[in-house]
């Protein structure tokens, strides 16, 4: 979603590093670029004069001055103050009297239902037993849809036929406490436009149990007016949080940048695909990183934690960390890559050069090539795939034509491997892991 600003910012950070002084009108200049950019973006115009005038005081008085490296202290206070504007971490409430009940409101095609499972399955990786309440009977099959997505996550759905909203709220809220339940997360009905009967439903709701959080679910891709939405839910009823869905569409992003500043309520959660795992707890810390073209090494830390979980043992970790891994073990490898989501957005969240890479790579060729190489491994003998050493010529156009690729793309594959493998006896020499530190300059 912050793909064109990162760009443009970026740009303008390359010019400053440039020049060993900065002078008042370089910071002039630079602010002016910046400011473009936050516009064209979509932020709020208010939030840019505020934002790019602090960032302005502080880079032309003596922070930056005194500085050894200007143009890395301007980028230092820019990033300081995309953190401000952006707000503070603000987790979910989930302490006091089990059950916790949180209430998903928004118009419709918002995401609500959809976010409510990814809720779902997020609190129940953390240990909380939850259950989903359907309590949208009007959308035509708002109700199974939420089922369903109850299965998948292995998550159970409450629901009353014939009953109104708030009657399945508080029906849900005692099964709930009787059964052991920690959350308890309500999907409630949207409206195509703000109204009094939607309102005067989620009052309705909010009055009847004891809601512990009011999150608001916004499709990111409608801009500015999230504002506007934003502030006409938070008139009626108290919306502690919200909800950002669809930020890995092509949306210019503004609006998640603005919304805290305008409205003073604090984003929750990004929704960042349409996997069921694609939900993450917003962190200012890190998506201003990312906004920065600094990456984001932390969210990549847990993607890959969450996806290895039991997933190797200590032997093979052995065999990879000093290059005497198999095809069986790079096979197995790609596999869990592929789970962490699209190649591209992976190497999205790395700083440096690769996130310069990231941004050249055509995300459908990029898992075509997963596709091929795995295609490739599989036409292997289990005895090939140990001690790839033994694949001669005949071999190989054995294997090309078993999985319908040229001998090209087998002898490539083996390139790559051996490539791959070199590297990692490299860092396992004195002084080789240092080398991964240039990687990220």
């Amino acid at each position: 979603m912050f793909e064109n600003l990162s760009d443009k910012l970026t740009a303008v950070f390359e010019n400053l590093r440039r020049r060993g002084k900065l002078t008042e009108e370089d910071v002039e200049k630079a602010m002016r670029e910046v400011r473009l950019a936050l516009l064209e973006a979509d932020v709020n115009y208010a939030v840019v004069k505020a934002f790019t005038n602090r960032v302005k005081e502080r880079s032309v008085g003596a922070e930056v001055s005194k500085a050894l490296n200007p143009a890395q202290q301007v980028i230092k206070i820019v990033n300081e103050e995309l953190i401000q504007t952006l707000g503070q971490p603000a987790p979910l409430n989930l302490r006091g009297e089990k059950p916790h009940v949180v209430m998903l409101v928004g118009l419709q095609g918002s995401g609500k239902t959809t976010a409510a499972a990814k809720l779902a399955r997020q609190l129940r990786s953390k240990g909380e037993r939850v259950m989903l309440v359907a309590a949208d009977i009007y959308r035509p099959a708002a109700i199974k849809q939420l089922q369903t997505l109850g299965e998948r996550v292995d998550v159970p759905v409450h629901s009353v036929d014939g009953a109104k909203p708030v009657q399945i709220a508080k029906s849900a809220f005692e099964t709930a406490k009787k059964g052991g339940y920690s959350v308890v997360i309500l999907d409630t009905a949207g409206r195509s436009q703000l109204d009094d009967q939607l309102m005067n439903e989620l009052k309705a709701l909010n009055e009847a149990v004891p809601v512990k959080e009011i999150l608001l679910v916004v499709d990111s891709m409608i801009g500015q007016e999230a504002l506007n939405i934003a502030k006409g839910f938070n008139a009626a009823i108290p919306i502690s949080g919200l909800i950002f869905t669809k930020i890995d569409g092509d949306a210019r992003g503004g609006a998640a940048i603005s919304i805290r500043e305008v409205t003073g309520i604090p984003i929750k959660f990004l929704g960042t695909g349409e996997g069921l795992d694609a939900l993450e707890v917003f962190d200012p810390t890190r998506i201003s990183s990312r906004i920065l073209g600094m990456g984001d090494i932390l969210g990549l830390i847990e993607k890959a934690e969450a996806t290895y979980a039991g997933q190797m043992d200590a032997k093979e970790a052995q065999r990879i960390m000093t290059g005497q891994f198999t095809l069986e073990d790079f096979a197995n490898q790609l596999r869990q890559i592929k789970k962490m989501g699209p190649i591209s957005q992976v190497l999205g969240m790395l700083p440096g050069q690769f996130g310069t890479v990231a941004k050249a790579v055509d995300p459908n060729e990029a898992e075509d090539q997963l596709k091929t190489v795995e295609a490739i491994i599989n036409s292997m003998t289990p005895k090939e795939r140990r001690d790839p050493r033994i694949l001669n010529a005949s071999r190989r156009r054995r294997i090309a034509a078993g999985c319908g690729k040229d001998v090209q793309d087998v002898n490539k594959l083996m390139k790559q491997f051996r490539d791959i493998q070199t590297l990692m006896k490299k860092f396992q020499k004195p002084g080789g892991r240092g080398n991964i530190n240039r990687l990220f300059g």
